[in-house]
């Protein structure tokens, strides 16, 4: 049996891959998304990951986890993943966890080309929580004996994934910095991170991290005029650092501090995935887009 936790968009990715060979069981903390849970094939479970006490019907479910569910918005732990580890543990089932994190835990690398081997180095508080549930999971496999594979993702697009289209943003008219102050950025589609999720419960190796991005070489800037290219759209104003540090939201602010390149060798080596998108020309040009 097959569990996945936290089925937003990419969980609901993963299904068509995944209901036609396991039992999947899907943690949901919202009642009305049950019928279509349901629909797609997977048996819904109301639970919250916030409220331990919702989370007694997981011991000993399932045999394999798909855990997607992002941490809390506050603190530098994942609470949700000690909750969420807790019951399975109680349990003592699981045997293969995948753990979908972001490459937001490299911090800064200047722009310059990093692997899994860089050490993490989080810059904001949303990074740290990653960071402690990745640390949480390594835990988790060594106490189990469960094989624990990690997803390192960056950003993550599709023109059909609400909040993920990157057309939303060109059309707001957001500014990009100018290219002497710009950054690199890294990207992954959404089926394509949903079938390195399905790669990684069948392949991934056990304590090992995976960078699950594509192969473009972008800066932000350049990316987002690429966007607007494609689709005939105004390309986003430019600014300078200072500009932005004036005028933009510290959210904002954070996406425009940290530039690094991100290699996915193990990703098409060692889970053995052939991207459908590679680059984003291929995912801006797709007949599904």
């Amino acid at each position: 049996m097959l569990l996945i936790v936290g089925c937003g968009d990419v969980g609901q990715r993963v299904l068509p891959w995944v209901v036609d060979r396991w039992r999947v069981v899907v943690l949901t903390s919202s009642p009305a998304r049950v019928p279509a849970l349901r629909a797609a094939g997977a048996v819904p479970l109301v639970g919250n990951l916030d409220q331990s006490a919702t989370l007694g019907r997981l011991e000993a479910l399932a045999d394999a986890v798909l855990h997607l569910a992002p941490p809390p918005g506050q603190g530098t732990q994942d609470t949700r993943s000690r909750h969420l580890g807790r019951a399975l543990l109680r349990g003592g089932r699981v045997r293969r966890l995948v753990y979908v994190s972001t490459t937001g835990v490299y911090g800064d690398a200047g722009g310059a080309w990093i692997d899994e081997t860089r050490a993490v180095a989080p810059s904001t508080a949303r990074a740290q929580r990653r960071v402690d549930a990745e640390a949480y999971w390594r835990w988790f496999g060594r106490c189990s004996g469960a094989q624990v594979s990690i997803l390192r993702a960056p950003g993550i697009y599709a023109l059909d994934r609400e909040g993920g289209d990157p057309r939303e943003r060109v059309r707001r008219g957001a500014p990009v910095l100018r290219a002497e102050d710009d950054v690199y950025t890294n990207h992954i589609h959404a089926d394509d991170l949903a079938r390195a999720c399905v790669a990684a419960l069948y392949r991934g190796a056990p304590q090992r991290v995976f960078n699950a991005c594509d192969q473009t070489s972008l800066k932000m800037g350049d990316y987002f005029d690429a966007v607007a290219d494609r689709f005939d759209l105004p390309r986003p104003p430019r600014l300078s650092r200072a500009e932005a540090q004036a005028t933009l939201s510290p959210m904002t602010l954070s996406f425009l501090s940290e530039s690094r390149r991100i290699g996915n060798r193990r990703l098409t080596q060692e889970l053995r995935l052939r991207l459908r998108y590679p680059t984003l020309e291929d995912g801006l040009l797709s007949s599904s887009l």
